[in-house]
């Protein structure tokens, strides 16, 4: 999602060593979303999931607005993200200090950024396909599914989804890309100056803003 969860041709994957060390300054700090799962689907499938609702709307995207392309992604980013918990994880700080409404509020508008940068830059289909290549384990109880899209011309983008277990089941939680950068720790950067000039309520606004005029191209 996610300006990220996203996947264009920058987005090249990383190294699994590499993906460890990054996230696990993110994970160790999760406890309270965390649950035992009651859902069967395996974190692959999650992926797969994700992956083949998007080519299907890449398939028709020339024919649909941003905003019907966002509509189309929308129920499954929420099936297959944990958005509150990547929305908390790149508030930093500023989470432990908001305020329940404050929280939610932003789950909202990273929700809307989120899927909204997705139906963007997923404008078109020329022949790619998904593919997953390996799952393993990852830091603090994660699992890391790495896949790879074929392009037409046969060149690939490596892309390796982070999921965790929740009380509804496996989730994506973040996206590992070019050389092991992780899509939350790049939020989190983004989102620092903004939070320290104008606090939680500032980040809002300016995530609603972008959303906002993303859909309306």
């Amino acid at each position: 999602m996610f300006d990220h969860v996203i996947i264009d041709d920058r987005l090249i994957m990383l190294r699994p060593a590499i993906a460890r060390l990054i996230l696990l300054g993110f994970l160790i700090s999760m406890p309270i979303f965390t649950a035992s799962a009651a859902d069967d689907e395996s974190p692959a499938s999650v992926v797969t999931g994700f992956q083949t609702a998007l080519i299907d709307v890449m398939k028709t995207a020339e024919s649909l607005s941003v905003k019907q392309r966002y509509e189309q992604l929308a129920p499954t980013v929420d099936r297959s993200f944990h958005i509150a918990l990547m929305a908390q994880i790149s508030a930093g700080t500023h989470w432990q200090q908001a305020t329940r409404e404050e929280r939610i509020d932003l789950v909202k508008a990273f929700r809307r950024m989120s899927i909204s940068t997705l139906a963007t830059l997923f404008s078109g289909y020329s022949g790619e396909v998904f593919k997953v290549n390996k799952e393993m384990d990852g830091p603090s109880q994660t699992r890391l599914i790495m896949t790879e899209l074929i392009k037409q011309d046969k060149s690939t983008v490596d892309i390796s989804y982070v999921c965790r277990r929740f009380q509804e089941g496996w989730r994506v939680i973040d996206v590992i890309v070019d050389n092991g950068i992780s899509e939350l720790k790049v939020r989190r950067s983004e989102y620092n100056l903004i939070l320290k000039q104008s606090g939680l309520p500032g980040l809002i606004t300016l995530l609603h803003s972008k959303a906002d005029e993303l859909v309306a191209e």
